[in-house]
């Protein structure tokens, strides 16, 4: 599903160039699991912007289910991550004016689905997530836990190939964590692919491979 081949990508602070990804070639299977972890500034959560198109390579090549996305026009590019792609955060990033069921909703507002069938897949991912009853909270009215189930309805609700989660776990208590990377698992059961940014070994043995950076180039590749 996944195709990096030697990508380098720096970023430029002031007159310094500081490269982040050094000649790095990954590739991921459809319906894997993976977990990337490394020490801050090992170069995982460019990794993981590269891997969901939200930030370009500087050499080299990526292929996304066989489209090179270094090719693809800003127009193209939303579309997928709209529709091919779906993103869970730390801090969830849930509009808080809204009700859990709108901001469900809001990635089939901008792939113009019907207002119908929005409402009916809403609350169809309200459930899956095991929050049937809450979607007419406010993200001030949910715990964090919830609040990331929420966000995790929203990122499934226009059937993604592929899921983006960026410390999916890391404001949550332990007990929480658990139940949301349980979450996860029954997904990647499903045949949902999963990329995963964490910095806790006990959330990423819930991946079935673990990669670590460290200084832009993969140090480990771990298969569970």
């Amino acid at each position: 599903m996944i195709e990096i081949e030697r990508v380098w990508k720096s970023y430029q602070i002031g007159e310094v160039v500081v490269p982040v990804l050094k000649d790095l070639s990954l590739k991921i299977n459809l319906g894997e699991f993976v977990a990337i972890m490394g020490p801050s500034g090992s170069g995982k959560s460019t990794l993981l912007n590269i891997i969901g198109c939200l930030d370009n390579i500087d050499h080299g090549t990526y292929l996304l289910q066989g489209e090179a996305v270094e090719r693809l026009a800003e127009d193209d590019l939303a579309r997928l991550r709209n529709c091919q792609i779906g993103f869970v955060f730390q801090l969830f990033n849930l509009i808080p004016r809204i009700n859990a069921l709108r901001n469900i909703e809001l990635p089939m507002v901008y792939s113009r689905v019907p207002a119908v069938e929005r409402a009916r897949r809403a609350r169809a991912m309200l459930d899956r997530v095991g929050l049937a009853d809450r979607g007419h909270h406010s993200p001030a009215q949910l715990s964090g836990g919830q609040q990331q189930r929420v966000a995790i309805a929203r990122a499934l609700v226009n059937d993604p190939d592929l899921l983006i989660a960026d410390e999916p776990t890391g404001s949550l208590d332990s007990t929480v964590s658990h139940e949301i990377m349980a979450l996860f698992q029954s997904l990647h059961i499903s045949g949902k692919t999963i990329v995963m940014v964490t910095h806790e070994e006990e959330i990423a043995r819930y991946a079935s491979r673990i990669i670590k950076l460290r200084d832009g180039m993969i140090e480990k590749d771990i298969r569970q």
